[in-house]
């Protein structure tokens, strides 16, 4: 029960950050802590199995830097161990005239990220590509692709056991303190001065933490004594689903262009590797952290949201895109809607209910969505001795072993591994 470094949170970034520091540091012992008895449980379990090519991110950013330079470690890993994937590329697609300035940015922000294969097609291009897509021109991305990242990321927790490191299922994390001077009297105590306590009252010994815990990252941050901000407020973005006999209609990714004004993408078409399609998905805040469903309830996560100045000013500057998503929501029709803007022939009756995912919004007390990663620490003896993946945004998935490196960087630098 002692290790190095104690990995928390067992989602793709966690398992890719421990996998590679493992391959760095084979003398030293590392573990990772997941609350769930299995892996990827919740948001790389439920996303929408995209692998982003680097489009939207404004160029210099992390996201941007990440993206790019994760899809192409994405492709090859898949390659490596014989994972499935389909490079099915993607469409952006204006519908309307004032669209087409913001298409054209986006072709030119590609273009500053260097993005392969971009090109800016016409209407008569969109209908040899997708046959049922109208639009007047699209950016298309061939080099965009679909994965299953459940599978991606239990790969990379293969890896991590097969170089020698120990994952910990079941195992919630409550409590980091500093052990008691007493315990520092053997030469265990101290070589591993942190304890790491669960909901059982179970613990282990490590010299040092890295915290990839998503919707929890803010939670994991106070209970090490560091700093609050960004808060994580849940939105759930539900699916609906092609039936299957219409999954024909769609051939690869298409997306809308994306407007400033609002805060998240809208509705697009994913096909997925099991040959379903994909389509949304809304976002609408979720009244419980892991609350995939429409009812799912939780008075604690429920007051941390709503008592947070930051989303109350997120929500007066958006109310009426706000309250457009909770109609489309309750309304299968204002959906369906959306969707025949870019595939006319879709109707009510080709579509279902799908799944739900819960996204992971980090929000500053502004209101402002915080768009790009943030790693932090603190002060103090266990806030030394800490790195927090505080926000991990789409494409997370995509960049994982992009991020990984960054963070193998981060905690040799900061631990002196």
């Amino acid at each position: 029960s002692t290790f190095d470094v104690a990995v928390v949170g067992a989602g793709i970034v966690g398992l890719a950050s421990a996998r590679e520091l493992v391959r760095r540091h084979p003398s030293l012992t590392f573990t990772v802590l997941e609350k769930e008895k299995e892996l990827a449980h919740h948001q790389s379990g439920h996303n929408s199995g995209v692998i982003h090519s680097g489009i939207y991110y404004t160029p210099g950013s992390l996201k941007a830097k990440l993206c790019v330079q994760g899809a192409a470690l994405c492709y090859e890993y898949c390659d490596q161990k014989g994972i499935p994937y389909k490079q099915c590329g993607k469409l952006i697609v204006a519908v309307e005239q004032d669209e087409i300035p913001r298409l054209k940015a986006l072709y030119e922000r590609g273009l500053q990220n260097n993005v392969r294969g971009l090109k800016l097609i016409g209407a008569k291009e969109i209908q040899a590509k997708e046959p049922f897509c109208r639009g007047l021109m699209a950016l298309d991305s061939p080099y965009t692709g679909i994965v299953n990242y459940k599978q991606v990321a239990q790969s990379y927790a293969e890896d991590f056991q097969e170089a020698g490191g120990m994952i910990l299922t079941d195992f919630e994390v409550t409590n980091m303190e500093m052990a008691k001077e007493s315990s520092s009297e053997s030469e265990d105590g101290l070589k591993y001065p942190v304890i790491v306590r669960n909901s059982k009252g179970e613990e282990i010994y490590c010299r040092h933490i890295v915290t990839c815990a998503g919707l929890y990252s803010d939670r994991l941050s106070e209970i090490s004594g560091c700093s609050p901000e960004p808060r994580i407020v849940p939105f759930r973005g539900d699916y609906l689903v092609l039936k299957p006999e219409k999954c024909y209609m769609v051939k690869g990714n298409i997306y809308p262009v994306p407007n400033p004004r609002f805060p998240f993408l809208g509705f697009h078409f994913t096909p997925r590797m099991d040959g379903s399609v994909w389509l949304g998905p809304n976002a609408v805040l979720a009244f419980k952290r892991e609350g995939y469903k429409l009812f799912d309830f939780s008075t604690g996560d429920f007051l941390d949201a709503v008592m947070y100045s930051g989303l109350w000013k997120l929500v007066l500057r958006n109310l009426s895109y706000g309250l457009s998503e909770m109609y489309r929501a309750c309304f299968l029709s204002a959906q369906v809607k959306q969707l025949q803007k870019f595939i006319p022939e879709v109707t009510i009756n080709d579509v279902l209910r799908g799944p739900s995912g819960v996204r992971a919004q980090a929000l500053d007390s502004d209101g402002n969505l915080v768009d790009d990663f943030v790693f932090d620490g603190g002060s103090g003896d266990i806030g030394s001795r800490i790195l927090h993946v505080r926000n991990a945004p789409s494409p997370a998935a995509t960049s994982s072993l992009a991020i990984a490196k960054m963070i193998a960087d981060e905690v040799k630098q900061r631990f002196e591994l």
